[in-house]
């Protein structure tokens, strides 16, 4: 066993156990140290999950939600989590954003630790959500639905050649300095740029401020010249700095510029900012550009991208599973909280922004098509399909709007050969001092659960933590609460519990899954922290354990 884990887990308080280490923590081939910390009033309990008639609830089982890296350290987390709970979850952790990389590559590194472990001691984990709008692979997504690159010809703006000009003042808009002319200059015609001059040599043609333009310039000075380049609004930079220089004499030099125009320039011009003591002489300029050499994919390539990057995704998920993890989340959060379809229902959400795998699946084959290729894969790798177990997680279901448009979804998916077993629903509760505001909760959360029975569905209730608030509605902190608060923030929660196990059918029952095992900044926790960070179980522990029992 992991040394500081198990060093970590002597930290407890004394105190006689009811029953041995050894025995209180067998889990199947597994022994935990003691799980934190058997202080009084409540050190003789029993793991939480022991308290559950398994003969009477045969389906119900208890879950614990951490994260990975938490759950691989093995140390106090790991402890409370394996011997109280059924299933672990692990939320976004095991999700596709936090697994693929920007280049599509899928790292199940902590993963497969966390699944080896689990099935060295015989425990279960409950399957992250497969896809969702959130913690999904977005930066994979857009590369693989970015603009496909294409072959493009070079586009001429503008040429111009000085040396078939007459000799004279050459008529272009100057914006400080003196007039430039043409000159008799190495034996040829030259356009001559003055000393302290900014005047625009090229001018009156079209440009496409989102092309990078080429600048191709033959130069020559007297003397070492020093100038800088404007390009429709833009200074152009030599790879140097923000200027363009050349030696005295010698050669005609080219000089060779790419820049793009000001964004919303639309006539192109080219200025020389001969901003020191000496003349420069141009002979040519050409200017042109290839256009971008992007086109946006079609509908039936994006289509067939994002049905690859979902076959690619489950693949993989389900290759490094090899059939431990029997039941997942399908689909997370899919409903709208505002938009409606011409029958009231709340549509899907979908993204102008994003890209969401329900815009490319069309919202009705949205769950058919997750469920078609995850089920595939996890067949392919060894799981029984038996087994396999589909939920759609979703938040908000108190609302009955909610509720009736995820009926109505889930109705859809269904005869759109979707394989969805059960509904996780999310909850957020809260208990309030306020007696009118704590029965409008109490009635809320019963109607909750006569809804979700009503589906005939399995039921899985989530983030199972409980907020505590004052009369005055201001949230109790964890640090704040006392004994006489926290007893009653117990009571609620024996209660949600109760009420899950009489309202939802026994063979429907897939359990409860807890949000926080300890105190948060909220009081949350089965236990809390004491000021050596020691976990010491809370009234809530005792009112799980005698809710279970039917206390």
């Amino acid at each position: 066993m992991n040394k500081n884990f198990r060093n970590a887990l002597f930290m407890l308080a004394a105190g006689a156990l009811a029953v041995s280490c050894a025995d209180y923590n067998e889990t199947d081939n597994f022994s935990a140290q003691p799980d934190p910390a058997f202080v009084e009033p409540y050190k003789d309990l029993a793991p939480v999950k022991s308290y559950l008639d398994r003969s009477k609830y045969p389906n119900m089982t208890l879950g614990a939600t951490l994260a990975v890296t938490d759950f691989n350290k093995q140390e106090l987390a790991h402890a409370a989590a394996i011997t109280n709970f059924d299933d672990l979850a692990f939320g976004k952790s095991l999700m596709s954003g936090s697994i693929i990389t920007a280049k599509g590559v899928m790292n199940f590194l902590d993963m497969k630790d966390l699944l080896d472990h689990v099935q060295e001691i015989g425990g279960k984990v409950f399957g992250s959500p497969i896809a969702a709008n959130a913690n999904q692979a977005d930066d994979w997504l857009n590369l693989l639905t970015a603009p496909i690159e294409v072959i493009v010809d070079y586009i001429e703006g503008k040429k111009v050649d000085y040396t078939t000009m007459s000799l004279g003042e050459y008529e272009c808009t100057v914006e400080s300095g003196k007039v430039p002319t043409i000159v008799k200059y190495d034996g040829m015609n030259a356009l001559k740029v003055e000393a302290s001059s900014k005047v625009r040599i090229v001018e009156g043609f079209e440009v496409d401020h989102l092309s990078k333009y080429t600048i191709t310039m033959w130069m020559r000075s007297d003397k070492r010249a020093t100038f800088s380049v404007n390009f429709s609004g833009t200074k152009a930079e030599s790879s140097t700095s923000s200027s363009f220089s050349i030696e005295a004499g010698g050669n005609w030099k080219k000089v060779v510029i790419e820049v793009q125009s000001a964004e919303g320039e639309t006539e192109g011009y080219l200025r020389i900012d001969n901003t020191r003591a000496t003349a420069v002489y141009v002979q040519k300029v050409d200017i042109g550009y290839f256009p971008d050499n992007h086109r946006p994919q079609t509908e039936k390539e994006v289509t067939d991208t994002i049905n690859y990057a979902m076959n690619a995704w489950c693949e993989g998920l389900m290759k490094i599973n090899e059939g431990r993890i029997t039941t997942f989340d399908l689909i997370d959060e899919a409903l709208d909280t505002k938009e409606e379809l011409e029958n009231g229902m709340l549509d899907i959400k979908h993204s102008t922004e994003k890209v969401f795998w329900q815009d490319i699946f069309g919202s009705e084959n949205y769950a058919p098509t997750v469920s078609k290729a995850a089920s595939k894969y996890y067949e392919e790798y060894g799981g029984d399909p038996a087994a396999l177990k589909f939920f759609i997680s979703e938040t908000g279901l108190e609302n009955d709007k909610r509720m009736e448009s995820l009926k109505y979804w889930i109705d859809i998916w269904d005869k759109n050969g979707a394989k969805i077993d059960g509904i996780n629903a999310k909850v957020n509760l809260t208990f309030s001092e306020d007696a009118a505001k704590q029965e409008a909760y109490r009635v809320s959360l019963d109607k909750l659960l006569t809804n979700l029975a009503a589906t005939g569905k399995l039921i899985r209730l989530s983030n199972f933590d409980i907020k505590y608030q004052d009369a005055s509605g201001g949230n109790v902190t964890a640090d704040k609460i006392t004994a006489e608060q926290r007893q009653k923030l117990a009571d609620y929660y024996a209660y949600v519990i109760k009420s899950y196990m009489d309202k939802i059918p026994h063979e429907n029952q897939a359990g409860i899954c807890k949000g926080n095992l300890v105190d948060t900044s909220d009081p949350v926790g089965l236990w809390s922290k004491n000021k050596n960070q020691d976990w010491v179980r809370t009234a809530t522990y005792k009112a799980f354990c005698d809710a279970l029992s039917g206390n």
